[in-house]
């Protein structure tokens, strides 16, 4: 089992940056595929980036591609969400999720949540206009 805890929510101005953290413990995740996903109050969870962990390619839907950057750190067990460019839409809880197996699937989060066993608590992101 992974545990994961995310960090690095905040408030932020429009346009603004902010780099959240997914910290991995336990039988950690070296391999398989970990996604972030947001939500919002009132809409369903959508998934903002998803990365295989062993080759590092990460993937992303068309509302935060160029604005997200999904990366690992394999040492320090760490995955990053790099979020520039902050609309007030980009503003919800933020979590991390992992998978110890990979696929296909991994490139496409919103469409397989159900693929992922360890969840975090969330971290809140609110991007103020």
């Amino acid at each position: 089992q992974v545990q994961l805890a995310e960090s690095g929510g905040g408030s932020v101005q429009v346009g603004g940056s902010l780099r959240l953290a997914c910290t991995t413990s336990g039988d950690t995740a070296s391999e398989g595929c970990t996604a972030w996903f947001r939500q919002a109050p009132g809409k369903e969870r959508e998934g903002v980036a998803s990365i295989y962990m062993g080759s590092g390619t990460p993937f992303y839907p068309d509302s935060v591609k160029g604005r997200f950057t999904i990366s690992r750190d394999r040492a320090k067990k760490t995955v990053y969400l790099e979020m520039n460019s902050l609309k007030p839409e980009d503003t919800a809880m933020y979590y991390c999720a992992a998978s110890t197996y990979t696929g296909a699937w991994c490139q496409y989060p919103s469409h397989y949540e159900y693929e992922y066993t360890s969840w975090g608590q969330g971290t809140q992101v609110t991007v103020a206009s």
